[in-house]
């Protein structure tokens, strides 16, 4: 007979199965970074403080309640806000990736970006999986200011850089959020290379039509 595997347990064995694939392939270094799941419960699932994406132990993944309160597991990273802050703005989520990947991190720190929309649209992928890309100031780790900036920006848009820090990424699944951060990476690596180049980037109306399209008004509302 089939043993019935639990979300949970598919969800912990998920999230340290994405902290190897991007510990293994440089994405993330040392104990830096850090990736959770929201369950349907409404609970969440998060990787640890101190603890490297290469070598996770799904069974001490930090657990916490819908309200945000640490249940379970081990130490939460300082950095548990960001993804809170995260799913209080998008209730449609339910991952978030946050790495300080380097060429992310190094398009974070240069001083003639746009802080609107940092990269531009290189590539079709980059616009399907990240689309508008704000910069957040820079805060110190933890700060609580830091939440209160990340919210502002993720009212309206999935994928955030922070300032001298990284990028914070949410996905309506754990490979969404996986992917998106994966071509926010190599799309800032381009991004480099290209610098001190002439650049053909697609066009505003190339972008907006891969974008999601605005649902019609709705007619029968009241003015």
């Amino acid at each position: 007979m089939t043993a019935i595997i639990s979300e949970e347990t598919r969800t912990r064995d998920a999230i340290a199965a994405a902290g190897k694939s991007l510990f293994d392939r440089g994405l993330t270094f040392g104990s830096a970074g850090n990736i959770s799941v929201r369950l349907s419960s409404g609970d969440m699932l998060m990787t640890p403080t101190n603890a490297s994406l290469g070598a996770l132990d799904p069974a001490r993944l930090s657990r916490f309640s819908a309200e945000g309160v640490h249940t379970g597991g081990d130490k939460p990273t300082k950095e548990a806000f960001l993804h809170q802050c995260m799913y209080c703005k998008r209730p449609q989520s339910a991952a978030v990736v946050h790495l300080h990947s380097t060429h992310s991190v190094a398009v974070s720190i240069l001083a003639d970006t746009d802080p609107e929309d940092v990269l531009p649209p290189l590539t079709a992928y980059y616009v399907m999986r990240v689309g508008a890309l704000p910069l957040v100031p820079y805060f110190p780790p933890g700060d609580a200011a830091l939440a209160e900036a990340v919210a502002l920006r993720a009212e309206k848009s999935h994928a955030v850089l922070l300032a001298n820090h990284g990028p914070v990424v949410a996905g309506a699944t754990l490979t969404d959020a996986q992917y998106a951060t994966e071509e926010l990476e190599e799309t800032a690596k381009l991004f480099l290379l290209l610098r001190g180049s002439a650049i053909r980037p697609l066009t505003a109306g190339q972008k907006a039509a891969l974008l999601p399209q605005a649902p019609p008004p709705d007619r029968h509302r009241p003015e």
